[in-house]
């Protein structure tokens, strides 16, 4: 269903080579040296994202209908001096790294020695950051506790709403000016500092009203070179949309998907925040616009699919910036996460599905790109042709769309504080996170490594892998009595390393609000305008700070392991179950296949390990959840892990459920590799145990072999997988379908797979970009043959 125009484009985008661009780099240096301490900081970001706007090459590649690249060119990156001042050992090593890898030339390299490196080698947050936090943070952070996402990236995970569909940047320019003139210089102390933010909100007004004049001119410019009439016509009607959004409220489908894009750019130029903006609820929000040109008869389905699938190549043009070390560890993919709603409740709670959550869907099947990832919002409303065919799109095995409980996510939103119609309208974004768009700024903190806490309880504070002391001296475990003092033990290890953590969140947290405001994401985000507040200074309507719990699987079959087998049952003693895991199980085959083979695992339904998972979420939950933000809001809880069940895992012993040391532990909250016996409707029944509501989120992965899913049948038992799950109050479930031999195929013959795209996470990946440790994870996860 493709024209040759996108055919073109989406060739175009998966052949480009990711790369360093140094055009951002350096003109940010040059506005801080110009500006540095004589106007605020906020007017210094506002100044600076119209200088980047201003003086970036931009660029219409050839046939596109949407305009607008990140970098000079697709998949040309920039870097973010101001976060992290990479080391030009960074560059080599993104350069030489075998996967994702941006190339670097040596102009880059020059440039990076001669004028970044200097300016902003102790200016850099990231340098900030290390140098403020406390010793017993860094020294977790060091030794895989936790992971921190702002050490390398700004706050970001917010989504748009509709309101850059119905209004221009003339006007939102015009609410601040109102906003000024407004200020109480009488009565509110705070005055000055809210003015100062003000005006950096209308500087980056200005920047992306002028970047959509410099397309327009651009497009005409090259019109008149054009020698083709019919792109010479699309140029000039290219110019014509750019002369009018973003200045002012799009009237058109076309005009509406410009406008959100240049939006998108903008909010990636600022900064570079976790994750990549998204226009959230893309169906509800175009529908307006397709329903009244299909009827005036100014559009038809197969232009409106041309121009979104145009869209989506754009989403795949821009590679997440690069990373390095540990950040990368937690999140090495491409991907930058925009994740599309379709479907869901409207604002009033009907059903939300409309022509264009059909047509997207087919768009995205027909494109298969990585980027931007999408997923389905299911409600008890939501009719059961809407999820079947999201389900055939699925079922063909490249990991998208996933599927989540839209009544969930509401209720969830709800429970936090939000107003029922702001949660109507939420939804997910990056992986599974839940959260009011366009009106929050839910900030993702950072992973927390549960099944190491467990491990350094059973050390009496101590990390196997560093042999320091690390936490606190909670007893020796061959001494407890009873499991309900080495549970307590546990409890205080965790609460004594989410102390650590909070303390460094706020520290963080103060330092962005400061130092990095971002004036363009506080234009497009409810209340920052008329708090005359930064988004990253709690400026948003509603500000939630979420530390993600990973390995929930592999903790509860661990504690399980020595519940049953130790204290219940006294199959074996502490001692022994310690010394077998020191030797990694060596020696120990008898133990080895006691806590794999012969004890309750989480997954199975059964209520053995499925209550000791519930004790332990509630352990985690209750020394997260409420405790406050600098932002004016509170910490709550995630429980997926992107990439970093891999890295977590590799700082890790071998642990009493029978995984072997520094191995990968369980990913978001599905059960442990090999460990679920049982079927999908085991999983299910398991992970619904887990209390959803009180989350912000929960990823559970699902994989069939493509056999089981075929035919009605296949396709019926899919749909009904979902909608049982979802009955249980689940939050997210997504489905690999693909056969173990596939990919064991596909690891030894790399070139003759290389269009294989997998679920890893909360994302989807080519196979082939994945290192062999996170292949492996994936190959073994366990092949569902029934339902």
């Amino acid at each position: 269903m493709m024209t040759e125009r996108v055919k073109k484009l989406r060739e175009q985008s998966v052949n480009a080579v990711p790369c360093i661009s140094m055009e951002r780099a350096k003109i940010i240096t040059e506005v801080y040296k110009e500006y540095e301490g004589t106007v605020s900081i906020p007017v210094i970001r506002g100044l600076a994202l119209k200088e980047i706007l201003d003086k970036k090459t931009i660029c219409i590649n050839d046939g596109e209908l949407i305009v607008g690249e990140r970098g000079e060119k697709p998949a040309a990156t920039p870097t973010y001096p101001e976060l992290c001042c990479h080391t030009l050992e960074d560059f080599d090593i993104m350069d030489r790294r075998e996967k994702i890898c941006f190339k670097v030339n040596d102009e880059a390299k020059k440039i990076q020695k001669e004028v970044i490196i200097p300016y902003w080698e102790k200016r850099s947050m990231r340098h900030k950051i290390l140098s403020r936090v406390t010793p017993e943070w860094k020294e977790c952070y060091g030794d895989g506790i936790f992971t921190e996402f702002m050490e390398q990236r700004g706050p970001g995970h917010t989504v748009g709403d509709n309101k850059i569909f119905k209004k221009g940047f003339l006007d939102f320019k015009k609410d601040i000016e109102e906003a000024i003139e407004n200020l109480d210089f009488y009565e509110d102390d705070e005055a000055l500092d809210k003015k100062e933010q003000l005006q950096g909100m209308s500087l980056a007004c200005d920047a992306i009203i002028n970047y959509g004049k410099r397309y327009s001119q651009y497009a005409l410019e090259m019109a008149k070179k054009e020698k083709d009439p019919e792109r010479k016509k699309e140029l000039v009607h290219i110019s014509e949309i750019c002369s009018s959004v973003p200045a002012h409220a799009p009237r058109t489908f076309e005009e509406a998907l410009q406008m959100y894009w240049f939006v998108h750019l903008c909010v990636i130029s600022e900064l570079n925040p976790w994750d990549a903006y998204n226009p959230g609820r893309l169906d509800q929000h175009l529908y307006p616009f397709y329903k009244k040109e299909v009827e005036e008869g100014t559009l038809d389905k197969e232009k409106a699919r041309e121009l979104l699938q145009c869209f989506w190549v754009k989403f795949n043009n821009q590679p997440a910036p690069p990373k390095v070390g540990v950040t990368l560890k937690e999140s090495g993919t491409y991907t930058d996460f925009a994740n599309i709603n379709l479907g869901g409740l409207k604002e009033d709670g009907r059903d939300g599905v409309n022509d264009v959550s059909y047509l997207l869907l087919e768009v995205i099947d027909e494109m298969r790109l990585l980027q931007p990832s999408s997923n389905v919002q299911i409600s008890k409303k939501t009719p059961k042709r809407f999820l079947k065919n999201a389900c055939k799109v699925i079922r063909k095995g490249w990991g998208q769309p996933s599927i989540f409980n839209a009544d969930s996510v509401v209720q969830e939103l709800v429970r936090a504080g939000k107003d029922i119609k702001d949660a109507r309208c939420g939804g997910t974004s990056g992986c599974v996170e839940a959260g009011a768009f366009g009106k929050e700024a839910y900030i993702l903190t950072g992973y927390f490594n549960i099944p190491k806490i467990f491990e350094i309880t059973l050390l009496n504070g101590v990390d196997s892998n560093t042999g320091k002391r690390i936490g606190l001296e909670t007893g020796d475990p061959c001494e407890f009595k009873s499991f309900e003092e080495l549970f307590e033990a546990f409890k205080k290890q965790i609460k004594h390393f989410i102390d650590i953590k909070v303390k460094g969140n706020r520290i963080i947290e103060r330092l962005y609000a400061t130092l990095l405001p971002v004036p363009f994401l506080s234009v497009v985000t409810s209340d920052c305008i008329k708090k005359g507040k930064d988004y990253n200074a709690g400026g948003a309507r509603y500000n939630t700070s979420y530390i993600q719990g990973v390995g929930i699987g592999t903790v509860t079959d661990s504690v399980a392991a020595v519940k049953y087998n130790v204290f219940d049952n006294e199959n074996i003693t502490m001692k022994e179950l310690l010394d077998a895991m020191k030797s990694n199980f060596e020696g120990h085959e008898d133990i080895l296949k006691l806590v794999k083979k012969k004890t309750p695992k989480y997954g199975n339904d059964d209520d053995y390990a499925d209550d000791i998972m519930q004790e332990i979420f509630d352990a985690y939950y209750n020394e997260v959840n409420g405790r406050k933000n600098g932002r004016g809001g509170v910490h709550r809880i995630d429980m997926l892990p992107t990439t970093c069940h891999v890295y977590f895992g590799s700082v890790i012993g071998a642990t009493p459920d029978g995984r072997k040391a520094n191995l990968p532990v369980s990913e978001g909250i599905s059960p442990s590799k090999g460990a679920d016996i049982n079927g999908p409707t085991g999983v299910i029944k398991s992970a619904g145990k887990m209390d959803h509501l009180r989350t912000g989120g929960t990823l559970l992965n699902q994989k069939f072999t493509p056999s089981v899913v075929e035919g009605d049948n296949g396709l019926e038992g899919m749909y009904s997988v979902v909608r049982s799950y979802f009955r249980m109050d689940g939050h997210h479930i997504q489905f690999n379908i693909v056969s173990k031999d596939t990919l064991l195929k596909a690891q030894k013959n790399p070139d003759e797979y290389k269009d294989l795209i997998v679920r890893v996470a909360g994302y989807s990946d080519y196979f082939n970009n994945l290192d062999k440790v996170l292949q492996n994870e994936i190959i073994e996860r366990t092949e569902q043959t029934g339902f």
